[in-house]
């Protein structure tokens, strides 16, 4: 599996507009500088976001885009599935056909997309914000030293279940 630009790019956008939640609405062009993402582009995956009711949109002098709600309850496979679409590896997951008992890889498929989903699902634009609040101004404390974030393992037996 592998996450489009759509999906990266909103991804970070969201992320910054959840570290400015609360302040009203931020003008897209800020976002787009800030994010060094292209504002036309920006200006697309928005609009995805905001029929999908994860963004509001205000028109005006102060008008710009601010999250729909909390960045604790926006998960990062939210606004992943609304830029990409169907996170399953295979099509044939999203298939009801009864292809699942002929196909001998299936397990493996459904297993794959459930881990995706999961670890996906273990993020919200909360824990982005704070990474993004975080960036240089002091080293992430997390396992991974190159990445600054827990392995998948810790970061779903905490997040998951919880």
């Amino acid at each position: 599996m592998r996450i489009s630009s759509r999906g990266q790019y909103g991804l970070r956008a969201m992320a910054y507009l959840a570290t400015r939640f609360g302040e009203g609405p931020i003008r897209l062009r800020t976002v787009a500088e800030e994010e060094e993402l292209p504002a036309k582009y920006l200006e697309q995956l928005i609009g995805r976001l905001r029929q999908a009711g994860l963004v509001r949109a205000s028109r005006g002098a102060r008008g710009g885009v601010m999250l729909a709600k909390p960045p604790d309850r926006i998960t990062a496979r939210e606004v992943i599935s609304v830029l990409e679409g169907s996170l399953a590896p295979v099509d044939c997951l999203d298939a009801k056909n009864g292809h699942a008992e002929q196909c001998v890889p299936h397990p493996l498929w459904r297993a794959l997309h459930e881990s995706v989903t999961a670890t996906l699902e273990s993020f919200t634009l909360a824990d982005l914000a704070e990474r993004r609040r975080r960036r240089g101004v002091e080293p992430p404390k997390a396992e991974d030293p190159e990445t600054g974030w827990e392995t998948v393992e810790e970061r779903t037996e905490t997040h998951v279940g919880a």
